[in-house]
């Protein structure tokens, strides 16, 4: 049976926010969360990659940067090129740049934005603050690469893929069970009872089954009260994560060959499953 991930990305990873992988697996239309797995360090992600066995994963991370970004800075249209010429950039020449291409657009139209963001209403790839996902990228893809793992849609379709990592985002799952309530914070001021009750929500809908992935989570009772009781919701996330990995896994059982991803995404900017 292969295994599942879901994991929760941070780009500096620490004892106290650290990077949370959901291990798990799917039978029947269940997706039983296994055990949780905290890393501290971007060399323990890259330890956890390194591991034997196989699996299909959810990353909380963008894959890809839009296409106008990259067209205009001139870098390259490859994907994998594109992606080891940003690897070789530091976090300031990122902001660097970013901030002169966003300086030259007008007001409400500053960022530049992938295709997927609008289905999905995720924050643009080249955000490098609130949330950081641009130093998420710069942090996570090149070490997928560096592991071997597959990324469909991205990468020429390989034969034996026995790690492969598709593009989750959390919260599309999460607003389609909460519309627009919270249900998580890092700061202890804003960990309030409201949120708690959106956790223990969202947590009843996952195991009725109640989104359009048609996937109910299996969880002990134990499992149960430690996602309810992490405020920060990272742990939430990245049980999110193996959901979305779930379904994708699926959609790869019924004969997709992008594991559920479009056939005519952007080979260069990626696509959120299930967006």
């Amino acid at each position: 049976m292969t295994q599942l991930l879901g994991c929760d990305f941070s780009s500096s990873p620490s004892k106290r926010k650290p990077i949370v992988v959901a291990w798990g697996f799917a039978r029947a239309g269940r997706v039983q969360l296994e055990r949780l797995e905290c890393l501290q360090s971007l060399e323990d992600f890259e330890a956890c990659l390194a591991r034997d066995g196989a699996w299909i994963g959810g990353f909380d991370l963008p894959f890809g940067l839009p296409r106008e970004l990259v067209e205009t800075l001139s870098w390259p249209v490859d994907w994998e090129a594109c992606i080891r010429h940003y690897a070789g950039l530091s976090r300031a020449d990122i902001r660097e740049r970013f901030a002169a291409f966003c300086n030259a657009r007008p007001p409400g139209g500053k960022f530049a934005h992938r295709a997927t963001d609008l289905p999905a209403q995720s924050s643009p790839s080249m955000k490098w603050v609130n949330p950081p996902v641009a130093y998420m990228l710069h942090a996570g893809v090149p070490r997928l690469l560096d592991a071997g793992v597959y990324l469909p849609g991205l990468q020429p379709a390989l034969r034996a893929q026995a790690k492969v990592a598709v593009e989750a985002y959390p919260g599309l799952l999460a607003r389609e069970l909460l519309g627009s309530r919270s249900y998580k914070s890092d700061e202890r001021a804003k960990q309030t009872p409201e949120r708690l009750i959106a956790r223990k929500d969202l947590l009843m809908a996952l195991e009725l089954g109640r989104t359009r992935l048609g996937l109910r989570l299996k969880l002990s009772h134990a499992q149960h009260d430690a996602l309810v009781a992490d405020a920060s919701g990272d742990s939430l996330d990245a049980v999110l994560c193996l959901l979305q990995a779930a379904w994708s896994q699926q959609q790869h059982a019924d004969g997709a060959p992008l594991y559920g991803l479009p056939s005519d995404m952007d080979p260069l900017e990626g696509w959120i499953v299930s967006a």
